[in-house]
């Protein structure tokens, strides 16, 4: 080991920016990260996320489905270097039927970057993320997109945003008109006007600038709309307090962009934003201790999962986030799991679906190791300490289908690939302890429908999604104090008809009505029901409410 190794791992941490774009569907995230690969200069041409009868589609979105729909339903991760910074960038789904990858996305991440429809608001699917990254205080940017069109009046807007989401909003940047009028943006720091022109073909730097907020040139060229914004400036600045990055740091300030992504305006602040602002690595909890990013020792947590990004080659990407340490390739690991060494020779980096071999990596960065099940969601690798990482959610589902197969032939594809699909975390996955019928769970409709379509397109089996009686799931477990493993037994012989196992085998009660969960809590006082699991040794933690 070089004797600078340690200094060479502080320097490499406080480079990385780790950071997760989530909104409500179609605020236009999906444009953003294109346009933020675009200006970083980590792809020459944007894909249209519109044009989804042309050849090209958005780098971010590499699942079939996702190209016949023009949306996201899987995240994807993306690196990219901009101004000395190692940017990793993490693509969420916004459609709330994935809404559970997007929470573990989350635990992955040191900020968020918050994309807002202007003419739409705060949406419920916002809310429900920003819930997320409040329990977890994670530092939030706010770029609110399509100011081209006919939108919200941007002060009704920046109060929305702060009493809806329980946050101060700073403006960084003040939009000049909107819609058809809109003229462009003041930089509220640098005191400069980037002025707007339609259009995708422009990169970093293209834009007009006009120097100063009070440029006598502004009310000449752009008249009402300048009027209008400098009077809106003036009240903003006086009201607004001054940002202060520890309060943001903490989650509870978020300073504030308006922009056009689909025409390339206002990215470049943005990016700037996330290099000055979002912070480095920080400390993450185990439960044995706090580990942090510039130990000198390699650590990280599986937070996701992907099967079949290569169809044609059946891969199961883990996709890791490094916690601590310096990774090489070809290093020796732990499983803390399950004991097994790892000698990843194989690991990746990504630009979404293109993959880099990757020979080193850092505490923020994320990395694929190509593994045949080995790899579990929530496992933690080390280089041979006992650690494991807390925090990564699995939510009770709320909505259930059974599974058959159409082809009895093909019953040992269908039960393959709902090991794999149960594993990767895209459904739960339930055997029952009585009976054969697979059971699946889902936050939404959709899942169902992906699931169906990847089981007959990679898997090559056509299944038949059928209506469940269920509609309420629970995780149960029995502390020591009270019978442990003994009581918990009992309680599963005595409910067998309705018990099933998940992907991890942790065992889950299914009822048809909410009342029956009440009766049952009363009759089972000794018995534990979750609507949350945590993986990390099967703990398990009450539901967040936000």
């Amino acid at each position: 080991m070089s004797t600078d190794l340690p200094t060479r791992i502080q320097t490499e941490v406080r480079r990385r920016r780790t950071f997760a774009i989530i909104s409500h569907p179609d605020a236009g995230k999906t444009t953003l990260t294109e346009k933020l690969l675009l200006f970083s200069g980590a792809i020459q041409i944007a894909g249209s996320v519109k044009a989804r009868k042309a050849t090209r589609h958005a780098t971010s979105d590499w699942m079939e489905i996702e190209k016949q729909r023009g949306i996201s339903v899987a995240s994807s991760v993306m690196q990219m270097e901009y101004r000395e910074c190692v940017i990793n960038l993490l693509d969420t789904p916004g459609h709330q039927d994935f809404s559970e990858d997007t929470y573990r996305v989350l635990t992955a991440v040191d900020a968020a970057l918050m994309v807002i429809d202007a003419a739409n608001g705060v949406e419920p699917q916002t809310r429900r993320l920003l819930q997320v990254c409040r329990a977890r205080n994670t530092p939030i940017v706010t770029f609110v997109n399509k100011m081209d069109r006919e939108v919200q009046d941007p002060l009704a807007l920046m109060d929305e945003i702060e009493r809806e989401l329980g946050m101060t909003v700073v403006p960084f940047t003040w939009p000049v008109g909107m819609g058809k009028a809109f003229r462009g943006v003041m930089d509220l720091r640098q005191e400069r006007m980037r002025v707007f022109a339609p259009g995708e073909d422009r990169a970093a730097g293209e834009e007009e600038v006009l120097q100063g907020l009070d440029n006598p040139a502004y009310a000449e060229r752009f008249g009402m709309q300048y009027e209008q914004a400098q009077g809106e400036i003036e009240l903003v600045r006086e009201a607004a307090p001054a940002f202060d990055l520890e309060e943001f740091l903490a989650g509870r300030q978020t300073p504030m962009f308006f922009g056009s992504a689909v025409n390339n305006f206002g990215v470049q602040e943005i990016l700037d934003a996330l290099v000055e602002l979002a912070p480095a690595p920080s400390e993450r909890a185990a439960m044995q201790r706090v580990v942090k990013p510039e130990e000198p020792k390699f650590s990280g947590v599986v937070f996701k999962i992907q099967a079949n990004m290569d169809p044609s080659h059946r891969d199961r990407i883990a996709f890791l986030r490094v916690a601590s340490g310096h990774f090489e390739r070809g290093m020796r690991l732990k499983v803390v799991r399950s004991g097994k060494e790892l000698r990843p020779n194989t690991v990746v980096s990504f630009l979404s679906q293109r993959r880099e071999l990757l020979d080193e990596a850092f505490g923020g960065d994320i990395i694929g190791i190509p593994n045949h099940g080995v790899l579990q969601l929530g496992d933690t690798i080390t280089e041979g300490e006992a650690l494991q990482f807390t925090g990564l959610p699995f939510f009770a589902p709320e909505m259930f289908r059974s599974v058959e197969v159409a082809d009895p032939l093909k019953t040992k594809q269908l039960r393959e690939g709902l090991r794999q699909l149960g594993e990767e975390g895209a459904i739960q996955v339930f055997r029952p302890e009585a009976g054969s019928v697979l059971l699946l769970g889902a936050v939404g409709q959709l899942q169902f429908e992906v699931v169906a379509h990847r089981l007959e397109h990679e898997y090559g089996c056509k299944a038949r999604v059928m209506p469940a009686r269920y509609n309420v799931a629970r995780w149960v477990t029995c502390d020591e104090a009270d019978g442990g493993e003994k009581e918990l037994r009992r309680f599963i012989d005595h409910n067998a008809h309705r018990v099933a196992w998940d992907a991890v085998n942790a065992p889950t009660v299914l009822l048809e009505y909410a009342g029956e969960l009440r009766a049952m809590q009363e009759n089972w006082p000794k018995i534990r029901f979750h609507a949350l699991r945590e993986h990390a040794g099967l703990v398990f933690q009450q539901r967040l409410d936000g």
